[in-house]
C-alpha cells in the first residue's frame, strides 16, 4: 500500500492546462484562522483582516476568505512549495536592494 505521507510520482509528469489559468481565483489571506482534518482530508480555513471605520476609530474584522481542503499528499506538496517560495524570498532579501549604475563616459 502506498504511503499517504509521500506524494506519488508514479503517474509521470503532470501537465497543467493553460486554458484554466485565467479562470483560477486569486485567494488573499492574512492568516489561517483554524485547521484540522476529517476523513483523511486536511482542512484549513484562511482569513483576512478588514478595516472598518467606526466614527474616528477603526475596527478590525476578520473574515474567512477560503476553505482549503486537500489530501495529505497535496498538503505536503503545498508545504514544499511554500518552503521553496520562502527560501526564494529570503535569498532575494540578502541581495543588495540597489545596485550602483556605472558611470559611462563616451
Amino acid at each position: 500500500m502506498a504511503d499517504p505521507e509521500t506524494p506519488s510520482t508514479a503517474q509521470g509528469p503532470v501537465t497543467i492546462s493553460t486554458s484554466s489559468a485565467e479562470r483560477a481565483p486569486i485567494v488573499y489571506f492574512d492568516g489561517a484562522s483554524c485547521f484540522g482534518h476529517h476523513n483523511g482530508a486536511i482542512q484549513i480555513e484562511l482569513a483576512a483582516n478588514l478595516l472598518m471605520p467606526v466614527g474616528a476609530a477603526v475596527r478590525v474584522d476578520v473574515v474567512q476568505t477560503a476553505h482549503l481542503r486537500c489530501s495529505v499528499a497535496a498538503a505536503l506538496a503545498l508545504r514544499e512549495a511554500l518552503d521553496k517560495a520562502l527560501a526564494m524570498y529570503k535569498q532575494g532579501q540578502q541581495q543588495p536592494a540597489t545596485e550602483e549604475i556605472p558611470v559611462v563616459k563616451n
